[in-house]
Parts: C-alpha cells; structure tokens; sequence
C-alpha cells in the first residue's frame, strides 16, 4: 500500500518529526556528517547546550547561541505547508516536535506539541516578562531584563526535564492517532524517542534519510527527504 492510499483511509494522522524535517528549510540538524555534532568546537554543543553551561559560562553560551541556534530567515518547506493544510482539512491531529524553530507554526499549523521548546519564547528569569527571538537575536552580550534579570530561552537544555504539559499533550494524541508518520528523525533522543510507543493506531510510517531503530516495526519505510515525499503528495 502506498503512502497516498493510507493517508486518504485515515482522519486522525499525527506526525512526529525530528531535526531533518528542517533541514530543507537551510537549518543544520545535528548528528549526521555535516551536522552540527560533527563540527569542531573547543566545547562540544552538547555541553555548550546544557543547564550548567548556560549558569556557569552565560556569555559563552549566547555566542554560540546566536550563532548556530536562530536561523531566524529559515522558512517552512513543503513538508511545514502540507501538515497546516492537512490540519485544515481536519485529517490531522497534531504535530509533535523536536525542533525549536518555529517553522510548523509559520507555515500555519495551530495544534503543535514542542517538546524541546522553542527560540520565539525567551522568559526573564526573575520577573517572568517575555521576549522575542529577534530581541536576543540583535543583543550583544548576555541579554538582561529591564527588572535586571537573566533572560533564558524557552529551550530544553540537556540536563532539563520536559515540560509535562506538553508531554502528556503529545502522547494523548498519539494514543488518539489512526496514523503515526514519523519523519527526519533518527529517534535516539529519549525520552521521545520512546513515544512512538504509544501509538497503537492503524498505520506507522517512517520517513528519514537514513535508517533508524524503528524501520522494521514500520508499515511503510521510506529513506527519502520529508519536504519531497509530503510535497509530492
């Protein structure tokens, strides 16, 4: 059975997507050979990403943060388009995301579950006012509150939990879903890597360059770019 003809039997498709379904859009993902984890750095991203890194070495961080984490001129691609207009139609349950970048929601989709956070949300630490990706984006330095704050993006950092609402939001449409597509994503990265569990639905679709841990489990695998397999739908 195609793609095409397991998408028009079902009417409640979430889709969980990883860092390759914005790499079509010009935004580096991290662990494949040109990835960000490839590059050389003094201090490895994973670290410069962490809690502790942010706390212990702030200005560090916003050089690194500014510099490879807000591709701010990045633009949906066809893979963003077609699951706002899925949405619309009422086929699509929910995006769930790994990414940060805001793209789901630039190309319109409204219900999207951001696991890992997201740079458009940036919160003073003391006061609690918000502040937008393009206001740390123009910042020098470390970015302060008018209160005198600490502004933290509303990023996951390694060492940080989840934020529950958004898990138990996620995981309550995948256990809703007739259809699972899972796409550009090498589904290593716990805990949502382990969501997949969830689903219990009709048919489980993986879409990724290369393979992963779950292609023997899949009805439909396929080793393409998620933008050219939903565009040319």
């Amino acid at each position: 059975m195609t793609l095409r003809e397991m998408i028009s039997e079902c009417n409640k498709i979430v889709f969980f997507g990883g860092a390759g379904v914005s790499t079509e859009s010009g935004i580096p993902d991290f662990r494949s050979e040109d990835g960000l984890y490839r590059q050389k750095y003094d201090v490895s991203p994973e670290t410069m990403l962490s809690s502790d890194y942010f706390y212990s070495h702030t200005e560090d961080f916003y050089r690194f943060y500014r510099d490879k984490m807000l591709p701010l001129e990045a633009q949906p691609n066809a893979a963003h388009k077609k699951l706002a207009e899925w949405e619309r139609e009422g086929k699509l349950l929910a995006v769930v995301t790994q990414n940060i970048d805001g793209l789901h929601q630039k190309a319109g989709s409204k219900r999207v579950y951001e696991l890992h956070g997201s740079v458009h949300r940036n919160t003073c630490q003391k006061c609690g006012k918000k502040f937008t990706a393009e206001y740390i984006a123009r910042g020098k330095g470390v970015p302060h509150c008018d209160c005198g704050g600490l502004i933290k993006p509303d990023v996951v950092l390694y060492g940080e939990m989840l934020d529950d609402g958004t898990v138990n939001g996620a995981l309550r449409a995948i256990k809703q879903a007739d259809m699972l597509i899972v796409a550009g994503t090498s589904l290593t990265v716990y805990p949502a890597a382990g969501f997949v569990d969830y689903f219990h639905g009709k048919y489980l679709v993986l879409i990724n360059r290369d393979a992963t841990p779950l292609d023997g489990r899949c009805d439909l695998v396929l080793h393409e770019k998620v933008g050219e397999v939903l565009g040319g739908l």
